[in-house]
């Protein structure tokens, strides 16, 4: 299992699948860093060199923001929106979909799971309830 700016990425898949195991990197990208350095696309990462794992790494650390640099840039993003009091940012804080999605209905993901609010109709629910709150 090679090890790239502290990510073990899976050594038996190709090369190209493998770097899409670090956070910002997905298939476009994959391939211009196997093409810049000059890889087969076909070869399995445990078969790597040291050397081309080097190039590799300065690649990504010279030319793309990948890993904990990105994550921070994005929370970065994110707790600037909040600030700002913007659309986006007021749909960040309260835990909803930011990019115009319903929500009456679908959006679980996102808010999580269904909460009751409300009269309960049944008597055996409502001393349930009852005795849960006491």
């Amino acid at each position: 299992m090679p090890r790239i700016i502290g990510v073990d990425i899976p050594g038996n898949k190709r090369v190209e699948y493998s770097l899409r195991y670090l956070y910002g990197i997905g298939p476009t990208k994959a391939l211009e860093i196997i093409e810049k350095v000059g890889i087969d696309r076909n070869i399995k990462a445990s078969e790597l060199t040291p050397e081309q794992i080097a190039k590799i790494t300065k690649i990504l650390q010279d030319d793309i923001m990948v890993e904990g640099d990105l994550r921070r840039a994005v929370d970065a993003d994110i707790r600037r929106l909040q600030q700002i009091n913007c659309y986006r940012g007021i749909r960040h804080r309260r835990k909803l979909p930011c990019r115009g999605q319903r929500t009456k209905t679908n959006a679980r993901t996102r808010k999580g799971k269904r909460v009751t609010i409300g009269a309960i109709r049944d008597k055996t629910q409502r001393r349930l309830a009852a005795s849960a709150k006491a």
